[in-house]
């Protein structure tokens, strides 16, 4: 469960999106989404990146080269989180929408992949570059407190506590299966290190955490 702190810096984000006229709570979840995705893609690339280097390995960052988007092409690593968050508002929300956006769309050349499918209607809604600006600072503040917690899960604790302002969302079945059923399941399996595991819808990986 989601308290103290980093609580009150997930409700700061929400009156955020409020202020700036975004009140739609599905629209908010959304929107808060896709920017998680985008930062994790930096922080997963830079992850990558830094194994490669220490195992002598050769890895291609998905930043490293040109983005073309239409006739148009920009700097790879401008599109990183990184790189952008940095940058004044204005020219965060031209980033965002002409050129983030796009490019998390279009990341998997598949269009029958299950990315694509569900990626292909994903729109940048928030209003304004001072929105977004304070959203981008909100989500650092609360990624920093979430990398301070002892939590195992904490991804999932903050997401259900999202899901939980939505009066809808029972209805939408996106709740996180409780800490107590993922425990059962794990005694009742016992799985072993020589196993497969194999858990199609894992979410933030609670299941997998449990296994340890």
């Amino acid at each position: 469960m989601v308290t103290g702190e980093i609580k009150n810096k997930i409700d700061a984000l929400w009156d955020v999106f409020a202020a700036g006229g975004l009140t739609n709570p599905l629209e908010v979840i959304e929107q808060i989404t896709y920017l998680m995705f985008i930062r994790d893609l930096d922080v997963a690339d830079n992850k990558k990146a830094k194994e490669s280097n220490m195992l002598g390995i050769p890895y291609t960052s998905i930043f490293a080269d040109e983005v073309k988007i239409g006739e148009r092409s920009i700097d790879g690593n401008q599109l990183k989180w990184s790189t952008f968050h940095d940058y004044p508002a204005n020219k965060q929300y031209e980033i965002m929408q002409e050129w983030v956006f796009p490019f998390i769309k279009n990341l998997h050349s598949d269009k029958d992949s299950a990315y694509s499918k569900y990626m292909d209607d994903a729109i940048f809604k928030i209003p304004t570059a001072l929105v977004l600006s304070k959203v981008i600072d909100s989500l650092d503040e609360i990624y920093s407190l979430m990398d301070k917690t002892t939590s195992m899960d904490i991804r999932g604790d903050v997401y259900e506590y999202l899901l939980s302002k939505i009066a809808s969302a029972g209805r939408n079945g996106q709740f996180r299966t409780p800490r107590h059923i993922i425990r059962m399941m794990v005694e009742l399996m016992n799985p072993t290190p020589q196993e497969l595991i194999c858990d199609p819808a894992c979410g933030t990986s609670g299941l997998m955490l449990a296994y340890k």
